[in-house]
């Protein structure tokens, strides 16, 4: 092949891959899409986790829906009130004072205290142990079956299993809600990270006779703490106890009635 040969091929080629390239040049100018300056700030003010607690496809989701409209500026559940705040700066949005959440596992059913129907030995998965006879080992059916998925699902490393149930660690927990959405039992509820001291720790909906059978700490529902507490904070409905945070006042009378030990402080 002589060098006039090479030289021609290599000027095509070359001149080829330079038309090509101003030809993507030119139409990456034509076709681009206008980012709003918003968008970056905002997503530069978001922490960055990616955790989808806010409901969209990570952060750069989040802050889209923004700057759209399509979301408040209290979006993201792990920035808290800073995040927020910056965020209502560059959108031009004032922001009040949020209340800082935390989850809480609604079960104490551990080791101890829970009763078994019988020993399992499949997959140690929550979403999968509901297909199983029973809807898992426990004699509680409502009850934490402790095997770890909210743990998998948590990305800042808030909820363990302790002696069988998964316990929150409040100050690590940043309520992304990943816990709340991946437990099968919805045993998982937010609730402010203050003023909130006292919980009801089962979610049992079994009558009382077959709720001692089961666990030695579920709740009966016999009322005593919804005709003791002064501030109309804890009513039974479907037959246990449930406390609404914005009436109570963290008296404590409704764990001091409670014969089964199931309100927690």
């Amino acid at each position: 092949m002589s060098i006039q040969v090479v030289l021609i091929s290599v000027l095509v080629v070359g001149g080829a891959g330079l038309i090509i390239g101003l030809l993507l040049g030119l139409a990456g100018k034509k076709f681009a899409v206008e980012v709003d300056e918003r968008e970056t700030r905002v997503r530069e003010a978001l922490p960055g986790n990616n955790c989808g607690g806010c409901g969209y496809p990570g952060c750069d989701g989040a802050a889209a829906a923004v700057v759209k409209g399509e979301a408040p500026v209290t979006v993201c559940p792990v920035g808290g009130a800073a995040c927020a705040k910056a965020i209502g700066a560059i959108m031009g949005q004032e922001v009040g004072d949020t209340a800082r959440m935390t989850a809480y596992v609604k079960c104490g059913g551990d080791c101890e205290k829970s009763k078994s129907n019988y020993d399992y030995t499949g997959v140690e998965d929550c979403t999968m142990v509901p297909f199983v006879p029973g809807g898992g080992p426990k004699k509680c059916s409502y009850g934490c079956m402790g095997y770890g998925s909210c743990v998998k699902a948590c990305a800042f490393d808030a909820i363990h299993i302790v002696n069988g149930v998964a316990v929150v660690d409040k100050e690590a927990c940043k309520a992304c809600g990943a816990c709340v959405n991946v437990c099968p039992k919805h045993l998982i509820e937010l609730v402010p990270y203050a003023g909130a001291d006292y919980h009801v720790a089962c979610s049992s909906q079994d009558k009382g006779k077959a709720v001692m059978e089961a666990c030695d700490l579920g709740c009966i529902g016999c009322k005593k703490c919804e005709k003791n507490c002064p501030s109309d904070a804890i009513h039974v409905e479907n037959g246990v106890a449930h406390i609404d945070y914005e009436k109570c006042t963290n008296c404590g009378t409704c764990m001091e009635v409670c014969p089964r030990g199931t309100i927690q402080r």
